[in-house]
């Protein structure tokens, strides 16, 4: 559950080359390092034709400090020279949040 707004988004959107060469395991690697970066507050991805990942930040200062840590740089690199066709990045201020979740 995220905290009350406002918070920030950053929103992912990609689609992938026909390469897969050490795409999982990097793909979780950089979810594990950034959940242990100050100021991340959660993530939610999807992937189909599109994929889809929405990271949640308590500013934006520390969405610069994750783009600009050193493994994830080296994650970028590699995605552009081999597992994207495209992508596109979109920073978003939260500022309501609803939420909804069918009871047993």
């Amino acid at each position: 559950m995220m905290p009350d707004p406002p918070y920030y988004a950053v929103i992912f959107t990609s689609v992938r080359t026909e390469t897969d060469e050490g795409y999982a395991r990097m793909a979780d690697a950089m979810m594990d390092l950034a959940s242990r970066q100050p100021g991340y507050l959660g993530v939610e991805h999807a992937r189909e034709e599109v994929g889809i990942t929405v990271s949640y930040w308590d500013s934006l200062q520390a969405i610069a400090a994750w783009k600009e840590q050193a493994d994830h740089q080296l994650a970028q690199k590699w995605g552009r020279d081999k597992w994207y066709s495209q992508y596109s990045i979109r920073i978003c201020r939260v500022e309501r949040a609803y939420h909804f979740e069918r009871g047993e």
